[in-house]
């Protein structure tokens, strides 16, 4: 798939989904079906127009891109949002962009989709224009709640990362930079990557997470190490299995599939070594049954 910024986008017959698409969730990949072209916006709108309620995001624009290439996606073409954008008045956004530049025969947004300046463009005011067909599509329900990024946040926040892994319709990832740390997790029997949180993101809720790091499964530890750290800021630690290598300074993806416990204080490191053993096996039962399913 072809990522391109909007002033670099020419002009072609597209037929486009327009959205912001963070976690590219169940809902969007409706909106996104039959779609040449993804129409985003990077950074998140609302992280400009109204900084302090800037929610964090479940997709960095890397992730997004995969994500969008996955279901088929030719293009992706990325809004790079300023202010100066959010003063567009949304029949400038439509006639300036969607068909302007992008060319845009087909339209497809959410039902809740807003834009231009102070939201004043909806999905009628697309439906209104006869330059281009509008497909608006229905809020999406599962389980009786309807899926939105906002819920799917909050389910990742609580730990609740194998439903919100089915809300998204792929896992939760973290990408980061696996930083210098102390060397207690080879000595311990596994070797370990740690990554800060990135800022700005959403972390699951502290805890162990059954987890996956490229082709290696990983017993993840999101939180504060209470048994020999105190004071440090918040930490992710995927120790790793069966894997023998150094990923120091390279930047990885931590899948998360499924909480195993909370996060806790041992009394040793022999205790704590018996309760990572049986995170370990646990992650391995959890993988061999999605195996199997």
């Amino acid at each position: 798939m072809r990522v391109t910024r909007l002033p670099d986008a020419e002009p072609r017959p597209r037929r486009i989904a327009v959205g912001t698409f963070d976690g590219v969730h169940l809902g969007h990949r409706e909106v996104i079906r039959g779609a040449d072209t993804v129409l985003t916006f990077d950074p998140h709108p609302v992280s400009v127009v109204a900084p302090g309620s800037a929610p964090r995001l479940l997709t960095d624009l890397e992730r997004k891109a995969e994500l969008i290439a996955s279901l088929g996606v030719q293009e992706m073409v990325v809004i790079p949002f300023d202010e100066a954008f959010a003063q567009q008045s949304a029949e400038d956004f439509v006639a300036q962009v969607l068909v302007a530049r992008l060319g845009a025969d087909h339209v497809s947004v959410g039902e809740n989709f807003r834009f231009g300046w102070k939201a004043r463009g909806d999905a009628e005011l697309l439906r209104s224009d006869p330059r281009f067909e509008t497909h608006v599509v229905p809020l999406l329900e599962e389980d009786g709640e309807i899926v939105s990024s906002s819920h799917i946040r909050g389910l990742v926040l609580g730990g609740a990362v194998e439903y919100a892994g089915k809300l998204l319709g792929a896992p939760f990832v973290i990408r980061g930079e696996v930083a210098h740390g102390d060397k207690r997790g080879r000595t311990l029997g596994y070797p370990t990557a740690n990554v800060v949180p990135p800022k700005g993101f959403v972390v699951p809720g502290h805890g162990v997470y059954a987890s996956r790091v490229g082709e290696h499964l990983a017993a993840t530890n999101v939180g504060v190490r209470p048994t020999f750290v105190t004071g440090r800021g918040e930490l992710i630690e995927a120790f790793l299995i069966d894997f023998d290598g150094d990923l120091y300074g390279q930047n990885i993806a931590i899948e998360f599939h499924k909480r195993l416990r909370g996060e806790r204080r041992f009394d040793s490191a022999e205790a704590l070594v018996a309760q990572m053993d049986a995170d370990v096996e646990a992650t391995r039962a959890f993988a061999t049954v999605r195996r199997r399913t």
